[in-house]
């Protein structure tokens, strides 16, 4: 007989809870018991897994009694304070928020491309940020083949990036600027129906965003090699939801385009769509609730030897949160590692 866990999903109310309920629906995730928890002003709230429904749980600090699997996705304070809480229940915690990414005692793990980082786990394992996730995938064959010296990645990012409250101010912007009605800004920097938003996140003393940085760090840890130089710049767009990066690779050993194409269509999680003559090339509005990572637009820098530019596309609620997750949980399940 097959085995099965107690699983928890901590905000389970949001955008990225709500698809990682769907996402171990529809991967078969051995659930045998599910605990839906969320803040005291979601508690009660009815979702259904399988065909049946499900109360969400007030989260409290007696939440994980019993709970093997816990999937966070409800903000840097909440893990800051229920991770290690989790942990010492017993559970393995996988954070999908920026508390745990940087700690040398957690590994940040994305499945495709450092699974061994599972294996050091102590109880929490953090989920990196989507667009760093969706980069590192498609990024990690052209790097073992060729060694990646330098990234400038620029990262045009949905409105589902700030979850469900981004997505329903752009569609009430959206509507209320098609009718000429006024509207408020309460969740995005700047209007954003029909506008670019160079601005996620806040702003650090080196002039860029605690959201771009993330690109530089945690890229960084997850390939293995701090001499990774990485030049970010993030930008909010109007679009529902799936990230885009347009990516120029410095390497260390010339690849030719062929070449490329070749990793990227043997690379796990990748999927290949490179025919510029045909418009074949990834755009997100192609690429919702799908599982991968989409490149295409390969191509050699005209300007500089062994440059390569590359346009990367996935769904960020899904391979840039809940999937990445899941295939965590699935990981340790299939290590035994638990």
């Amino acid at each position: 007989m097959t085995r099965t866990f107690h699983v928890a999903v901590v905000g389970a109310s949001g955008a990225v809870g709500r698809e990682m309920l769907e996402t171990l629906e529809q991967r078969d995730f051995p659930v045998g018991q599910l605990t839906l928890l969320a803040s005291e002003r979601s508690a009660g709230e009815k979702l259904t897994f399988r065909d049946a429904p499900y109360t969400i749980k007030q989260l409290t600090a007696d939440s994980f009694e019993g709970v093997e699997i816990a999937l966070f996705s409800a903000g840097g304070s909440t893990s800051r304070q229920f991770a290690p809480i989790a942990a010492k229940a017993g559970a393995v915690v996988i954070d999908n928020s920026s508390a745990w990414r940087m700690d040398d005692s957690v590994p940040l793990l994305v499945p495709e491309v450092n699974p061994e980082a599972a294996l050091t786990h102590k109880g929490i394992i953090a989920n990196p940020n989507c667009s760093t996730i969706q980069m590192v995938v498609a990024l990690a064959p052209i790097h073992k083949a060729a060694r990646i010296r330098r990234i400038v990645v620029s990262t045009y990012q949905s409105a589902s990036g700030a979850g469900k409250k981004g997505m329903d101010e752009l569609a009430d912007q959206t509507v209320a600027i098609l009718n000429q009605k006024p509207f408020e800004i309460k969740v995005h920097h700047k209007q954003l129906a029909f506008n670019c938003v160079p601005h996620i996140g806040s702003f650090l003393d080196n002039g860029y965003t605690d959201e771009e940085m993330k690109l530089v760090h945690e890229t960084r840890k997850i390939m293995g090699d701090d001499t990774i130089e990485v030049s970010p710049t993030a930008v909010r767009v109007p679009v529902f939801c799936g990230h885009s990066e347009a990516v120029n690779l410095d390497l260390e050993k010339p690849l030719t385009v062929n070449q490329v194409r070749e990793l990227l269509r043997a690379a796990p999680g990748v999927v290949l769509v490179d025919d510029p003559k045909e418009n074949g090339y990834p755009v997100p509005i192609e690429c919702p609730s799908t599982d991968d990572v989409f490149v295409g637009r390969i191509r050699r820098d005209p300007t500089r030897a062994n440059v390569i530019n590359l346009w990367v596309v996935s769904d960020n609620l899904r391979k840039g949160a809940a999937l990445n997750a899941v295939q965590i949980a699935e990981l340790l399940v299939r290590e035994n590692n638990l």
